[in-house]
């Protein structure tokens, strides 16, 4: 039996691990729901109702976290004893630092759509990289202090790629 104190790879059924078959998911997130769905506990009181809305509720959080590479990363990060604490580790490489200044630079100065989305094709290529790299260091190497800051670092690339998104806005993309 799963209990609601368990980890969302447990409660999901699937390895615990940073590759995940989205669909697979998505498969599981609906079937979960169709079991917890507290319509089901309709005839067993009010009770059973609150029971299956609690996990419900509990499948949901389980599936935002799964299904986002980033919070996955950083879900495993911390079920692997290296939480991330973005809030007060802000500490990045300098080479990181400088490439996040070169970048908000260029979104500053640009001035035609075709520059922000030249810019915009750099900042998901790192991402890609970023992904790619945490799961080496969670799969394979299970690093988790080295994931936590590769995690912190997407952090700031996914802020980035927001920045990105809402100045496209504004040029009316």
């Amino acid at each position: 039996p799963i209990g609601l104190g368990d980890n969302d790879f447990v409660l999901f059924g699937v390895p615990q691990r940073f590759a995940q078959d989205r669909a697979a998911l998505d498969a599981r997130w609906k079937e979960l729901q169709r079991e917890a769905h507290p319509d089901r506990f309709a005839s067993q009181g009010s009770a059973a109702q609150r029971q299956a809305l609690q996990w419900s509720v509990r499948i949901n959080e389980a599936y935002q976290r799964l299904k986002d590479p980033l919070k996955r990363a950083a879900y495993l990060c911390e079920l692997g004893g290296a939480p991330i604490g973005a809030e007060d580790n802000t500490a990045m490489p300098a080479a990181f630092l400088m490439q996040q200044m070169e970048w908000r630079e260029a979104l500053d100065d640009a001035q035609a759509a075709s520059d922000i989305d030249a810019l915009d094709a750099q900042v998901r290529t790192a991402r890609q990289q970023a992904l790619a790299r945490c799961g080496e260091l969670l799969d394979g190497a299970q690093d988790y202090t080295a994931a936590a800051a590769q995690v912190r670092a997407l952090m700031f690339i996914e802020r980035f790629a927001r920045d990105i998104d809402r100045r496209l806005e504004q040029l009316g993309q």
